[in-house]
Order: structure tokens, then C-alpha cells, then sequence
């Protein structure tokens, strides 16, 4: 489940002639990835230091090599992702990458079994930061399921006339049906906010300022340590 909060980067300039309202700094994480990614942290964390303070010969240096190893890992694919949404386009931080997208150069959002933009030239960036859960669709498909079984059953008693006790009961189908009606087919949270993304798009993409290049930076805070901790802990092993 992916809750999107508001973000604390400011509001970038707007190009002169603008004239749709200014769509706020948004960003968009993992709950689950976050709550998970601690954990697994705090328990290398507490193994690591346990194994340096108390360890015995070649087990402390073991234990700092595979610290330097996974923590950055760790980090990377459960902390690290997010995406940041703006009137100009997308930022997303993806864990080895940080791709930067305009508007104009997105040519869909897509979702199936991951979700994933697309850009102009063909080129697809994974969204990290919101995962597709089987589990919440089908939960949102049963829902709707009821919601439609409650709304026929009511409407079958309103047919009826339909006894006190029975008229009762149709009034609760009646509120589930017009529940239904009124928002609509329910949605998993990570396809509400695709959708959200994708209405975006679809306003902003022919905006002035909306056009430009597509960038992409590897995240090499992130594998400069992996890559150390991976080399001592090959040379820890190779000359023990």
C-alpha cells in the first residue's frame, strides 16, 4: 500500500501564461518497503555491531565487510524508493537510478504486473515506489462484488414493495449501492494513484514548461560502498 504525503521541496517556477491551478509537490512511498526496510536494518545493525564487539579474529572485519555490503542494499530497495510528482513532471528515485521526466517526454503510464512510465523514445522506468499487490485488487474486486450484490438486492425489494423487516434490510443495500455508485468501482491504493498520475499527465503534458530532456543518474552513493564491502569480503574469505 503506498500512501502518497506532501513533500517539502519547494514549488518550482511557474512559466508565464499559466493557467492551471499549481499542482502541489507530492511524493509517493512504500509504507510496507519503509516498515520493512528498518527492520531489516536494525537487525544487521544489531548482529554486525554484536559480532565487531564481541567477535574474535578475522570475525569483527567479517562483520564491518557484510555491514558495508548489505546496509546500502538494504537501504536502496526499501528506503531509497519514492516518486516525486510536480506540475512539471516526474522524479523517481528508483533504487540505483534517479530518473528525471517532463510531462512532455512521458508517453504513458502503464500498470500490469509492476507499474511502470514510458517516454518518448520507447524507453521504460519501473516505479519502485508503488508496487502492485495482487492481494489489494482482488480485495477491492470482492468489495465491489458486494457493493453490486447488496445494490440488486435492494433494488429487488424496492420491486417488491418488500415486508418492514425486509425494508430494512434494503435500506442497507440501498446505502451500499449508492456508496458504489457515488465513488465508483473500488481500487487498489497503488492503481488510485497511477490514476492520479496519469490525469496529470494527460493536463500538463502540452504545458511550455513541461518540455525538456530526460535524465538519468545512477546512484553511485549506493554502489561505491556495496562494491567495497562485496571486494573485502571476497579477500576476507580468499585469504582466510
Amino acid at each position: 500500500m503506498t500512501t502518497p504525503d506532501p513533500s517539502r521541496e519547494p514549488e518550482p517556477t511557474k512559466p508565464a501564461g499559466t493557467a492551471t491551478t499549481p499542482y502541489k509537490d507530492r511524493v509517493y512511498r512504500s509504507p510496507a518497503g519503509v516498515v520493512g526496510g528498518v527492520l531489516v536494518l536494525a537487525i544487521v545493525a544489531w548482529l554486525g555491531i554484536d559480532a565487531v564487539v564481541v567477535g574474535e579474529g578475522r570475525t569483527p572485519w567479517l562483520a564491518l565487510a557484510t555491514m558495508l555490503f548489505l546496509v546500502p542494499l538494504v537501504f536502496a530497495y526499501t528506503l531509497r524508493p519514492a516518486v516525486f510528482v510536480n506540475d512539471d513532471g516526474l522524479r523517481i528515485r528508483n533504487p540505483l537510478r534517479l530518473i528525471v521526466l517532463p510531462w512532455g517526454q512521458v508517453a504513458s503510464l502503464r500498470s500490469g504486473f509492476s507499474n511502470e512510465v514510458v517516454d518518448d523514445s520507447g524507453t521504460k522506468y519501473q516505479l519502485w515506489a508503488l508496487p502492485v499487490s495482487v492481494r489489494a485488487r482482488s480485495k477491492a474486486a470482492r468489495q465491489d462484488a458486494r457493493a453490486a450484490r447488496a445494490a440488486a438486492r435492494a433494488d429487488a425489494r424496492a420491486g417488491q414493495g418488500g415486508s418492514l423487516r425486509g425494508g430494512a434490510v434494503g435500506a442497507a443495500d440501498l446505502g451500499a449501492g449508492a456508496a458504489l455508485a457515488a465513488d465508483g468501482p473500488r481500487r487498489a491504493e497503488t492503481d488510485r494513484a497511477m490514476d492520479e498520475l496519469r490525469e496529470l499527465h494527460e493536463r500538463r503534458q502540452g504545458e511550455p514548461g513541461t518540455q525538456g530532456e530526460v535524465t538519468v543518474r545512477w546512484a553511485y552513493e549506493i554502489i561505491a560502498p556495496a562494491v567495497a564491502g562485496a571486494a573485502l569480503l571476497a579477500v576476507l574469505w580468499g585469504v582466510g
